[in-house]
């Protein structure tokens, strides 16, 4: 059986803290990435874990590089469609939740039928 899929908004939820992220993307994207390695080993309380853990990146943050038990996908265009293409793709069978605040990718990806969960709970 396949874990559960998280897929992460980097952009959305790097964005929801007001702590200078601006003067450093990529920084910022790095360090949530980092802080996304205990979320890969022990779950969410809505996901219980080991998950399989996906950073979608954008900007100047497609550059970072993946780690142990947290995968990164750049998004060639547009963020918001390569987190839906990412849960198209890898969400059948497993369950899945996206952390965003975006209410428009809420809506798309429900519609798919993964779960959503705020920034803070991946914080």
């Amino acid at each position: 059986m396949r874990l559960p899929l998280l897929v992460v908004d980097a952009a959305n939820v790097v964005g929801s803290v007001p702590d200078g992220w601006w003067r450093d993307r990529a920084g910022a994207t790095t360090r949530l990435r980092d802080s996304l390695v205990g979320v890969a080993e022990h779950g969410l309380p809505s996901l219980p874990g080991p998950l399989d853990v996906v950073l979608v990146v954008e900007g100047k943050a497609r550059h970072v590089e993946p780690v142990p038990g947290v995968r990164v996908v750049p998004a060639a265009g547009d963020g918001d469609d390569e987190v839906v293409a990412v849960v198209r793709a890898e969400g059948a069978d497993r369950p899945v939740a996206v952390a965003t605040a975006d209410r428009a990718l809420r809506l798309r990806v429900e519609a798919l039928g993964a779960a959503v969960v705020g920034p803070r709970s991946v914080r």
